[in-house]
C-alpha cells in the first residue's frame, strides 16, 4: 500500500458540512432509570419510528427497537450495544444504545470510546446510582461532554433542587438547569424552558406511543393560570425567580470541556419534555473532533479516512449468519469498496458491502463521514480495537478488556453438535461476550468461560441455543479473579503457587492465574513480585 504522508489542506466542502452535522452519542444510566424508553422516544420524535416500541415497517412487533435479540425481548433488558442512525433537524444522529446492567459494563465501556458526547439518564426518585456513577467516571476520563435527563417526573420523586445538589456533590460537576418541571408525580404537567422563557404543557397520549400534544405560553401570560392552574403557576413563578437570581448562565465551552452538565427534566414514558430535549441535544452536543492516535491528534476533516472497530456482532441477520464489525469513522470520507489498511495484520482490505445500521436493520451505503458508524461483513479480518486507515499509517488506542470475576466450564449437551458448539463459542468470544481460557492439564481441554458478571453466562447459553441450536450446561468454578503473569516461562514454571490457584491459558496462549480470593493474589504479589501480575492484555497492544 502506498502511503500518503500529506494532510488534506483543502478538504472538500461536502466533507466539512457532513462532519459538522454529525452528533454521535451514547446514553448511560443505572438499570431501570429509563434509558431504553428514552431511546425509543428520541426515535419517535426524530421520525424514525411511528409508534414507540415498533419499527415503521413492523408495527406488530411491539418491542424496543434497540432490543433486537431474543433474550433482550424475553427479559426486557438491553444486553448488547446497538447502533441507531436517524436524521433530525438537519443533523445526522448516531445513537449508540448501551447495556445498563453492570455485568455488561465492558461492552458499554468500549462503546463510550466511540462517541463524542453522552446523555446521562437519572431516576427522579433515586438520583445518582452506582452504575451511573461508574459510567460517568469513564466519560470524565475521556473528557466527554454530558447532558443530563432527569426522568420519571410523572412518578413520586425527590425535590429538583436536591437532585441538582446531589449531581454537583457526588459527581463533582457543575449543573445548569435548562428547563424546570411544572408539578411532579400525578400533577406533572410539563416543563418551563428557561432560555426560551416558555411554558410547555404536554397532554398524555395512549400508552405514550405517539407524540404528546403541547400547549405553549409565556410565564407572564395572564392565561397561564387557566392553562396549568393557579397553584402551579404561583409555584412555577417563585421557583423560576429563585433560579434566575441564583443560577449561573450556561457556558458552552465549559460544557464541551466536561466541567458542567445541562440538566433537563421530563418523563420519557409520557413523552413529556422529550422533544425539547432532542432539540437541545442537536444544538449542544459537539460534532466530531480530533482523535488521539500514535501520530498525535487526527483531525476529522484534514486527514484521510481512518476509524476503529469497537464492536463485533454475529448473527444480526439470521438468514445469512454473518458477522459484522462496527467501525467508528474518525476522519476523512469513507467510500464503498475503498482499500484500507489494518496495521495489526499488516495487510490491505477491501471494504465491500458497508452498511448503515438501524438496530438489526441495515442498508448499503456508498459513503460515510466522521462520526458515522458503519457495519462491514467480518470474515475474520477484524478484531475489537483494530484501526483501519488509508493514507499514512496510524493506530488509535486499543480498547480495554476487563479482568473477569466469574468462571465456568461450558459443555454441550449433545456430542453430535461438536462443530456447531465450537463455531458458536468462537464467534461469541470474538464479540467479547466472554473471555475464553483453557487448562492444558485437562484431558478434554474443556473451554473455561471468564466473565465480569453472571448474566454474561446466561447470554452465552441463550444465544448458543437460539443462534446455533446447541443446548449447553455450565459448571461454575470457585475462582473469583484472574491475573496475567509477565515473566519468563521458566520462572513461572519454577514458582510454587498457592494450592487453590490454577494455571490456565488464554486465546493468545498467554498464561493466566486463577485465584479464589484476594488474599491469594496479595500473597503471591508479596512473595513472588517477579511474576509481575497484571490485568488482561489487549490484543494488538496499546498506544
Amino acid at each position: 500500500m502506498t502511503e500518503d504522508t500529506t494532510h488534506n489542506p483543502h478538504p472538500p466542502e461536502h466533507l466539512i458540512s457532513e462532519t459538522a452535522r454529525r452528533r454521535t452519542f451514547a446514553i448511560i444510566s443505572h438499570p431501570d432509570a429509563g434509558k431504553t424508553t428514552l431511546t425509543e422516544k428520541l426515535l419517535l420524535y426524530s421520525g424514525a419510528i411511528e409508534l414507540a416500541g415498533s419499527v415503521r415497517t413492523r408495527k406488530n412487533q411491539r418491542h424496543a427497537t434497540s432490543d433486537w435479540m431474543a433474550i433482550e425481548r424475553e427479559r426486557g433488558i438491553s444486553i448488547s450495544s446497538t447502533v441507531l442512525a436517524v436524521d433530525y433537524a438537519g443533523c445526522r444522529i448516531n445513537l449508540l444504545d448501551t447495556p445498563g446492567h453492570q455485568d455488561f459494563s465492558e461492552d458499554t465501556y468500549r462503546t463510550l470510546m466511540a462517541v463524542d458526547s453522552a446523555v446521562m439518564v437519572l431516576d427522579a426518585a433515586k438520583g445518582i446510582e452506582s452504575q451511573t456513577r461508574k459510567l460517568f467516571e469513564v466519560c470524565r476520563l475521556r473528557g466527554i461532554p454530558i447532558l443530563t435527563f432527569i426522568n420519571k417526573l410523572d412518578q413520586p420523586g425527590r425535590d429538583p433542587l436536591d437532585l441538582l445538589d446531589e449531581i454537583e456533590r457526588m459527581l463533582q460537576i457543575g449543573v445548569t438547569p435548562r428547563n424546570w418541571p411544572i408539578g411532579s408525580g400525578g400533577d406533572f404537567q410539563g416543563v418551563y424552558a428557561l432560555a426560551e422563557r416558555q411554558v410547555l404543557r404536554f397532554t398524555r397520549t395512549a400508552h405514550g406511543a405517539a407524540r404528546a400534544p403541547v400547549a405553549i405560553a409565556g410565564i407572564d401570560d395572564p392565561h397561564l393560570e387557566a392553562l396549568i392552574g393557579q397553584a402551579a403557576a404561583h409555584q412555577l413563578r417563585d421557583e423560576i425567580a429563585l433560579l434566575e437570581g441564583a443560577g449561573a448562565p450556561f457556558d458552552m465551552q465549559t460544557f464541551l470541556h466536561g466541567s458542567v452538565t445541562p440538566v433537563f427534566f421530563g418523563s420519557a414514558l409520557n413523552n413529556f419534555g422529550v422533544e425539547p430535549f432532542l432539540q437541545a441535544l442537536v444544538n449542544l452536543a459537539p460534532a466530531p473532533g480530533p482523535r488521539i492516535s500514535d501520530r498525535g491528534p487526527i483531525d476529522p476533516i484534514g486527514e484521510p479516512f481512518s476509524g476503529f472497530v469497537f464492536k463485533i456482532q454475529a448473527n444480526m441477520d439470521p438468514l445469512h449468519r454473518d458477522r459484522m464489525a462496527f467501525i467508528r469513522i474518525c476522519s476523512g470520507r469513507f467510500e464503498k469498496d475503498m482499500q484500507v489498511h489494518n496495521p495489526r495484520l499488516g495487510r490491505t482490505i477491501r471494504m465491500s458491502r458497508p452498511s448503515r445500521v438501524f438496530a438489526r436493520e441495515r442498508e448499503t451505503v456508498n459513503e460515510a463521514f466522521p462520526g458515522d458508524v458503519i457495519g462491514v461483513t467480518n470474515p475474520g479480518l477484524f478484531a475489537i480495537g483494530d484501526t483501519v486507515c488509508s493514507g499514512t499509517l496510524l493506530r488509535y488506542p486499543a480498547l480495554p478488556r476487563f479482568a473477569p470475576e466469574r468462571f465456568a466450564i461450558l459443555q454441550s449437551r449433545s456430542l453430535g453438535k461438536h462443530k456447531q458448539f465450537h463455531k458458536g463459542l468462537e464467534q461469541l468470544v470474538e464479540e467479547g461476550v466472554v473471555q475464553l481460557l483453557y487448562d492444558p492439564q485437562s484431558m478434554r481441554r474443556e473451554p473455561i468461560l471468564a466473565a465480569v458478571g453472571e448474566l454474561q453466562f446466561d447470554v452465552v447459553r441463550a444465544r448458543m441455543a437460539t443462534e446455533y441450536n446447541v443446548e449447553t450446561e455450565l459448571e461454575h468454578l470457585s475462582f473469583t479473579a484472574a491475573r496475567w503473569p509477565h515473566c519468563p516461562p521458566e520462572l513461572l514454571a519454577q514458582t510454587r503457587l498457592p494450592s487453590a490457584t490454577r494455571l490456565v491459558y488464554d486465546q493468545a496462549e498467554q498464561p493466566v492465574l486463577l485465584f479464589t480470593s484476594e488474599w491469594e493474589i496479595g500473597y503471591l504479589e508479596r512473595e513472588q513480585p517477579q511474576l509481575n501480575l497484571r490485568g488482561p492484555e489487549i490484543p494488538g497492544g496499546s498506544v
